[in-house]
Order: structure tokens, then C-alpha cells, then sequence
């Protein structure tokens, strides 16, 4: 076994034992060290007053869903996303109160469904990972063989060698993109508790 060969058997095993085990069993496919809460529960980030039928009739306003659309995109910095449902609250004269309860149940539809599309996504890569750390151990243990073998066919060691690298690499980028996205769920989760604390504040 030469030293390239070697040094690829070695990284492919490690990539391979990489996908860590769920903490929690009842989500397998949860790949983040942060518990997985599957949805923002309404009374985690609004205390004002009950939304009741704001959360239906939200969409049919074009001022308040353009207004939604833009705050949940997390482009906007939430300071300016914060100044602008105060500017928009604190310009609805008398209808302040239904126009806060619109706007909120609308960024709280639409960041919910943002956050359970982010997750959603995790899952599955999540999954993608797993069958690919299983592929890497059995090429792994392949490549092994053919060096082992005598006589020794180098054409196909350097093809199965070539392949691991390639399946390394695309591990290893996996692997770092979920450990980005993971933090996803808990900035929007901070997004919606801001913007609901300020939609409130102006009420009051």
C-alpha cells in the first residue's frame, strides 16, 4: 500500500464516522447539537393580544403581505426590519391594533414555514450523509482488497482511490454546510421574537 492510497483510506474512514448519532430518537435524520422543536410555538414570541381571524385574513391585505414578504427575508437586517413594522404600526392611526395583529400573524406564518422548510432540508442531507458514509467504508474496505490483491491491478486501485477523493470531498462539504444551516432555525426563531416584541410594543 503506497502512501497516497493510504493517506485516502484514512481520510475516507474518518469522513465515514463522521455523521453523528440523534441525541433525540424520535428524529433520526436531526443532525444539529440544538434540539429540534419542530414549529415556534405562538406563545413563545407573542403575548399581545389574540390574533383570532388576523391569521386568515392577513393575505388578503397587499400592503401587509408585501410588508411580510420583505421583513421574513433574512437579507433585511433586523434592525431595519424592526424600524419598519414599528414605521408601518405606528402609521395605521386607528386601525393600529388589527394592523399589528395582521402583520404579525403573517411574519409568523411565513417564518414558521421558512424555519420547517430549513429543517425539512437538514433531514435530508442528513439522510444523504448517512448513505454516504456507508458508501465510503465499503469503498474503503474495497480499495483495501484490490491493494492487498496479488497480482495487484493498479488501474483499478487508482480509479477506486480517484473515486474516494471525490466522495471525501463532497462529505466534507456536506458536513460543513450543515453545521452552517443549523443556526438557521434559531435566527429565525430570534427574528420572530423581535419583530413581534416591537409590533407589540407599538400597540401599547
Amino acid at each position: 500500500m503506497n502512501l497516497k492510497t493510504t493517506l485516502i483510506a484514512a481520510l475516507a474512514l474518518a469522513a465515514s464516522t463522521e455523521v453523528s448519532f440523534a441525541t433525540d430518537p424520535r428524529y433520526p435524520d436531526w443532525p444539529c447539537e440544538q434540539a429540534k422543536v419542530p414549529e415556534i410555538s405562538l406563545a413563545a414570541v407573542w403575548a399581545g393580544p389574540p390574533l383570532a381571524d388576523a391569521q386568515e385574513k392577513w393575505k388578503n391585505d397587499p400592503k401587509v403581505s408585501t410588508l411580510v414578504a420583505k421583513l421574513s427575508l433574512r437579507r433585511v437586517p433586523l434592525e431595519a426590519a424592526e424600524t419598519a413594522a414599528k414605521d408601518f404600526v405606528a402609521n395605521s392611526a386607528s386601525d393600529k391594533s388589527e394592523n399589528a395583529k395582521l402583520l404579525f400573524a403573517g411574519l409568523f406564518e411565513t417564518l414558521n414555514a421558512q424555519r420547517s422548510s430549513v429543517m425539512n432540508g437538514l433531514e435530508r442531507v442528513s439522510h444523504k450523509q448517512r448513505e454516504a458514509a456507508e458508501k465510503i467504508r465499503d469503498d474503503t474496505l474495497e480499495l483495501q482488497e484490490l491493494q492487498d490483491a496479488t497480482p495487484r491491478d493498479d488501474a483499478k486501485v487508482d480509479a477506486l482511490s480517484n473515486q474516494l477523493v471525490w466522495e471525501t470531498r463532497i462529505f466534507e462539504d456536506r458536513r460543513k454546510m450543515v453545521h452552517f444551516v443549523c443556526e438557521v432555525p434559531t435566527t429565525i426563531d430570534q427574528r420572530l421574537f423581535a419583530l413581534g416584541r416591537v409590533i407589540q410594543q407599538e400597540m401599547d
